[in-house]
């Protein structure tokens, strides 16, 4: 799996994991000065106020996005229980307090949210790469 990035802003950190993403668009949209797929770095942290991204990265449906206030120590509480939904013609959304782990055991992801694929095609299986976008899946 690619390494997790940080950037850090006043008092806080955005970390994403590009393993995990579903290339959604959610925070190039959401924040487009902050964050921008084409510069680099792609994230510039120090562009809006801590609120203004902590509001965006909750958008990012992958959980590829975090937001960590480093003079709190815990993060947003996660949802009381844990949901999948199916996005039409798209991934398996996972929101709650869970873990993904390989055949042997091993800890692939531990998080709030994820972006599973159900289309076959991504390349960073079992999360979703947006790969359904190309190759047309329904479902």
């Amino acid at each position: 799996m690619a390494k997790l990035q940080v950037y850090a802003g006043d008092g806080f950190e955005v970390t994403y994991d590009p393993g995990v993403c579903a290339h959604s668009g959610e925070c190039a949209r959401g924040l487009p000065d902050v964050f921008d797929p084409e510069a680099k770095p792609w994230i510039r942290a120090e562009r809006a106020p801590a609120a203004r991204i902590a509001e965006v990265v909750a958008r990012c449906p992958s959980g590829a996005l975090r937001f960590v206030a480093r003079a709190v120590a815990a993060a947003a509480a996660p949802p009381a229980r844990s949901t999948i939904s199916l996005k039409p013609d798209g991934p398996l959304l996972l929101s709650g307090e869970f873990e993904i782990r390989a055949p042997d055991g091993t800890v692939l992801f531990a998080g709030q949210k994820a972006a599973l694929c159900r289309c076959g095609h991504s390349a960073t299986k079992p999360f979703c790469d947006s790969s359904h976008k190309r190759v047309g899946f329904k479902g």
